[in-house]
Order: C-alpha cells, then structure tokens, then sequence
C-alpha cells in the first residue's frame, strides 16, 4: 500500500511537469501564431505554471461542477454518512472525505480530490435507491481505496489537465479560423524549431493525454477493488454492487469523456446507438467488469 502510494504521488508530480512543459509550448505557438512577439514565450510560461497550479488546486472543484454534484446531507442521505463513518475505522484515512451526490437515475460513484486531506466522494442517486447496505459499503470502501492510494490526485489532475490541453486545441483553431497565423519571417526562422515541436504538441498531445488517462484508470481498478475487501472483509457486497451497476440501463446524464475514468464503472456503459455493451480496447475508461468479478471472487480462496 505505501509503495503503491508512493509511486502515484511520483506519478503524479512527472505528470504535472509534462503538463507544464506541453502547455509552455502549445500557448508559446498560440502566441506567436497571434503575432504577440518576444513576450510569447514570457506569456507561455506564465500561462503554464499559473494553469497548472490551478488544476492541481481546484481540480476536485472543477471535477464536481462538471457533474453537478450537490453536498449530501444527514437528513437525506443518513445510511451514506454511517456507511462512511464506519469504514474510517479500517480505512486509516487522516480525515474524513467530504460527500456529495449527483442527482441522476444510474448507480454510480467516483473520488476526487489532490490527497486523502482534501478528500471527495460523490455517489449518485440511483446508486443510493438501488443498492442495500453491503453493496453500498463495497461501493464506498472502493473509493476510499483510491483515496488512500493517491490515485485521486493522479486521475483528477489528469482529467482536469487533459481537459484543458484540449480546450488549448480548439483555442488554436479558432486562432487559425480568425488568421493569426500569417507568416512573420523573423520570428519564424528564429523560433522555427520551437514552432514545429510545439504544433507536435498541440496536434498529439490531446490523444496521448486521453490514453494515459484511460490507462491510469484501468489498471488501478482491481488494486482499488482489492483494497476495499480488506476494509470490509466482504467481497460480496462489492461482487453484488458490480452485477447491479453493470446491467442497470440507466445513462449518466451528467456524465463526460473528461471524467468518465474517475467513475466505479464507466458510465458510458452503452452504445447508445444499437444498446450493446461495448468490449473492452485501447478507448475503454476501465477493465471489463467481468474481469474484476473474477478478480474478487478469486480472493475468497
């Protein structure tokens, strides 16, 4: 568990300087695309470092504004708030996450925040409607694995960043649509090779961002499902939670390819189109459900 921790909290700070570094060189092309001269590179490293900071700060605040989750109450959402309380006990966690909802008819549920101090769990509430008291505790049990592994602040950082890396794109196109990038011959022969790298950038790097971010997601599922049966002792419950999450019909409405990653189950379960499940590949947010069921029942033996 500790290295586990340690390695995303690595993870997570080389993130953050690639971040700083594609962003540098994309608004650097921005600028000078817009002809804005010598300061374009001042404005660039300013605008990265000032975005970075940004992101790694508010990003549990972003992440909930882009699923329009509210703050859960005792009043409304008593059996959340017991189900949590008890799991403090076994999760070790130093301070106790904040919980919110998201009003929605799918059962589903994610953590954010940028560590275990600054802590988010956020359930929806079909989740809430659908599941009884065991299969809700696995639910909740999961996500304070990822808490306590540090993979909240890998997957929120990546997701907010990754989110801004292709806003920056379409920034870019709309630069080109409005015809700042006439040639200035200077500049460009001085700042030639800049120029091409950061195009590189701004091209590829909103693909590479979004399969690092599914790949990150994958492969820190299992580990958060098997964390959570030690917190509960019951892999049951989470077995059951999974059956039911994975055959409800039910689309997110509030859902985005931005943080789908940080869900329980991808909620984008269907292929809205012919209803089929969509297989597991190279795109998917997490591994097949199929996979973690068989995952956890192997640990009953």
């Amino acid at each position: 568990m500790f290295e586990t921790s340690k390695k995303n909290k690595f993870e997570s700070g080389l993130i953050v300087g690639i971040f700083i570094l594609i962003i540098t060189l994309i608004a650097y092309y921005i600028c000078h695309a817009l002809r804005l001269g010598t300061m374009s590179i001042v404005i660039a490293l300013i605008f990265s470092i000032g975005s970075a900071w940004a992101s790694y700060y508010y990003s549990d605040k972003i992440v909930l504004s882009l699923n329009k989750a509210r703050p859960a109450t005792k009043g409304e959402d008593q059996k959340l708030v017991n189900i949590l309380d008890a799991l403090m006990v076994t999760a070790g966690l130093p301070n106790k996450p904040r919980l919110y909802v998201v009003d929605d008819s799918q059962p589903n549920a994610f953590a954010t925040g940028r560590n275990p101090q600054n802590a988010v769990i956020c359930v929806t509430t079909g989740l809430l409607e659908k599941l009884d008291y065991y299969e809700l505790e696995g639910v909740i049990a999961h996500e304070m694995s990822h808490i306590k592994n540090y993979d909240i602040r890998l997957s929120c950082v990546v997701s907010v960043m990754v989110g801004f890396i292709v806003m920056l794109s379409d920034l870019f196109s709309r630069a080109l649509f409005w015809g700042g990038m006439k040639d200035n011959d200077n500049d460009s022969k001085a700042n030639g090779i800049l120029m091409i790298i950061g195009l590189i950038f701004l091209i590829l790097s909103p693909i590479f961002g979004s399969l690092m971010q599914l790949a990150l997601s994958r492969k820190r599922e299992f580990l958060a499902d098997s964390t959570a049966v030690e917190f509960t002792r019951n892999p049951d419950g989470l077995i059951s939670a999974l059956e039911k999450l994975e055959n409800d019909p039910n689309q997110l409405e509030t859902a985005n390819n931005a943080t789908a990653n940080m869900y329980i189950i991808n909620p984008f379960k269907k292929d809205a189109k012919n209803g089929k499940k969509r297989s597991t590949n190279i795109w998917s947010t997490h591994p097949s459900t199929a996979d973690r069921i068989e995952a956890l029942r192997n640990l009953k033996y």
